[in-house]
């Protein structure tokens, strides 16, 4: 089978943790695109790397979020010499490649649509997007900040890219056909992102070994209890021992959970007995 191309894109993953699964994520997206180049960009060098043809740079840790967006804002230019990349994330890849449009290319960024906004500024997450070089270049002028780095782009400082760098945001309808995250998906995506979509995506048994290789705390809290739940509702109980290890690094969120695996419990006890109306 011929894979779809997409020239001048460089397929990149920025990450000091969760090596193993940001790897596969890499491979899985490139035995659905042919990239012009692949980068693995970590302060440790996995092994097995050239025989998926990606290629390694050193740099320096991403000891956190923040680290992380400050390296995007910032560093990422200096890695990147192709006019695009796709950045990628464990949890994020392309899902089909036959969906990859050229006409992406005409954008400096693109990412799934966040619903919770209600203005025309929702594009977008930047868990698994496209950027061109440009953007890259004009981002470094971004100052440093506890924001994220995808919120830091499309929205804080949205109107200085646009205004002072002439950066152009895909439209909602571009976003919508690139990729997935919040928003429910139509099977038409080009791509997707969040460990919640896994089971969308993959099978419960890769699913359960990404989330098992990750380190705890690397998968968020609220990312944590939704692929518990998600794991629960359909009884793949393997996965959802996994998912509790991880939400068991966020303490406050675990209680909150064990307080409404309680309520429940007693709700069905009354339901049973007659008590409940």
């Amino acid at each position: 089978m011929t894979l779809p191309t997409a020239p001048g894109v460089t397929l990149c993953a920025a990450s000091s943790v969760g090596l193993e699964a940001t790897v596969w994520a890499m491979r899985r997206s490139m035995e659905q695109v042919r990239f012009e180049t692949a980068v693995l960009l970590s302060d440790v060098r996995p092994e097995g790397l050239e025989a998926a043809g990606i290629a390694w740079r050193r740099i320096d840790r991403l000891g956190s979020r923040t680290d992380y967006s400050r390296f995007m804002l910032h560093k990422l230019a200096d890695y990147i010499e192709t006019s695009h990349v796709l950045v990628v994330q464990w949890d994020g890849f392309v899902r089909d490649g036959s969906r990859w449009n050229g006409d992406f290319l005409r954008h400096d960024y693109i990412g799934a649509v966040w619903p919770q906004f209600e203005d025309d500024w929702k594009v977008g997450n930047g868990g698994f997007s496209l950027r061109s070089k440009k953007l890259l270049e004009a981002t470094r002028r971004i100052p440093d900040g506890a924001e994220a780095e995808d919120l830091s782009i499309c929205r804080t400082h949205r109107s200085f890219l646009e205004i002072e760098h002439d950066i152009r945001f895909a439209d909602l309808r571009t976003a919508r056909r690139f990729s997935y995250e919040r928003e429910g998906p139509t099977g038409a995506e080009f791509g997707f992102h969040g460990a919640y979509n896994l089971l969308s995506e993959i099978s419960v048994e890769t699913t359960t070994r990404l989330v098992g290789s990750l380190e705890l705390g690397v998968l968020g809290a609220r990312e944590s209890v939704e692929l518990l739940f998600a794991a629960l509702k359909r009884s793949h109980f393997d996965l959802a021992r996994v998912a509790l290890e991880h939400v068991r690094a966020h303490p406050r969120v675990l209680q909150r959970v064990l307080r409404g695996f309680s309520w429940s419990e007693q709700g069905r006890r009354q339901r049973a007995s007659g008590g409940g109306s």
